[in-house]
């Protein structure tokens, strides 16, 4: 019986090292993918992205039940371009941890990015669950909500944004977005003004004041705007659009034209600016090339109701009112006003062809 208890109690004392060499190499390797993540965000904030995705490869090899190392992973991936990894990664780290705030943030944001405007929604409402007093939760369904075409709703969050905290810049800066959508121009100014005395450095203020201020006809105002607006951040296509519209507003055709063609150039997406360029082309007399920047700008949105109202003046003065008849009721339908000079010119060389 001795025996047997002595074989026994070596049994147990023989499994007691394992156990512990076991628990000691999963702290280590856990420790080791801390040490990746730590210096990959150390990378992240050089603007080493190679170097950061690579420490969280690294990360992931040794613990690859880290949903910080798959979420830092995927925000790399995101700043740099490759949206369908770093889609991969937040759905990770969404699976290995179902409370992760930032990661439903991040996702959502993504998602927008795709045009998955539904999908961005369901993550920021997952995002507010978790954390109904998150302004950034707020502040992006807006967006995602704004691109459905859901501007009442989109107002409702940012005012909620607003009330969580006064002095988010952002949120002031995205009422302002808004109500210019929404035409009401002198609120979206005093909005903006909010924004911009919180945060002086908020580009997106500075260009939706300018777009504002267009609307109220101070193009002068609205011109300074966007300058300071692509001071701050010279890579965003549309502030130089916006700014190219204006100039051409004002009647200063080629500093348009060099914005515009700019603008095009950060992001050859942008079917508006395609639309704008082709009136461009028509106050220089360019009919040939106008027309090509009005077929792009259909062709990139279909329901452009202005290059449908543009197109149709351009191909009268090209003597085509067969194809410019069929632009005018599509400009109509989609909510555009031809000018009455175009369609008065159409019912004349109508009346110049039938026959007598």
């Amino acid at each position: 019986m001795r025996s047997q208890r002595i074989v026994l109690n070596l049994r147990l004392l023989l499994w007691l090292p394992i156990a512990a060499a076991v628990a000691q190499a999963q702290t280590s390797r856990a420790d080791s993918a801390a040490s990746y993540i730590e210096r990959g965000a150390s990378w992240m904030e050089k603007g080493e992205i190679d170097r950061a995705i690579a420490d969280y490869d690294l990360a992931i090899a040794f613990d690859s039940q880290s949903s910080v190392a798959r979420y830092n992973r995927g925000v790399a991936r995101q700043s740099k371009g490759d949206l369908a990894g770093a889609l991969e990664d937040f759905n990770k780290a969404i699976k290995l941890n179902p409370q992760y705030l930032d990661a439903y943030i991040n996702r959502g944001k993504l998602h927008g990015d795709l045009g998955a405007s539904e999908a961005a929604i369901n993550d920021f409402n997952q995002a507010i669950a978790i954390n109904p007093g998150d302004t950034r939760a707020y502040n992006n369904r807006a967006a995602a909500r704004q691109r459905a075409g859901d501007l009442g709703a989109a107002l409702a969050d940012v005012n909620m944004a607003i009330r969580l905290d006064r002095r988010n810049a952002e949120a002031w800066s995205n009422r302002c977005g808004l109500r210019y959508r929404r035409g009401e121009y002198m609120e979206a100014l005093a909005d903006c003004d909010r924004a911009l005395k919180l945060d002086a450095r908020n580009a997106y203020a500075w260009n939706n004041r300018g777009l504002a201020r267009q609307e109220t006809g101070d193009l002068d105002g609205a011109i300074a705007d966007f300058d300071r607006a692509i001071a701050l951040a010279p890579r965003q296509a549309g502030f130089h659009g916006n700014r190219g519209r204006a100039c051409l507003a004002q009647g200063a055709v080629d500093r348009a034209l060099e914005d515009l063609n700019h603008a095009l150039t950060l992001d050859p997406k942008l079917a508006e600016t395609w639309s704008h360029r082709g009136v461009v082309w028509f106050a220089k007399g360019d009919l040939t090339r106008a027309i090509a920047d009005y077929n792009q700008a259909l062709k990139l949105n279909p329901r452009l109701a202005g290059a449908y109202c543009s197109r149709a003046g351009v191909l009268l003065a090209q003597g085509k009112p067969a194809e410019a008849k069929a632009d005018f009721p599509r400009c109509r339908s989609l909510g555009g006003r031809p000018k009455p000079a175009a369609e008065a010119l159409l019912r004349e060389m109508k009346w110049r062809r039938e026959p007598k």
